[in-house]
């Protein structure tokens, strides 16, 4: 499933506007990656967003730059 296990972010519907105003359906689906986190001692596998990793990494939760 496309969804961020950690802060729910999912699948966006809308439409593709041509020159020409014709209206076909688009999906936006979010950049996950697959990260291990660890917390209390214990090493956790979670699918994450970018955005999630970004600010993990401000506040100081992931110090690594590898996967």
């Amino acid at each position: 499933m496309n969804i961020c296990e950690l802060t729910g972010k999912g699948k966006q519907y809308g439409n593709n506007v041509s020159f020409s105003q014709r209206h076909t359906k688009k999906v936006w689906k979010p950049n996950l990656q697959t990260k291990t986190i660890v917390v209390d001692g214990k090493k956790i596998t979670m699918k994450i967003s970018t955005q999630a990793i970004r600010t993990l990494k401000k506040k100081g939760i992931i110090t690594s730059t590898g996967k």
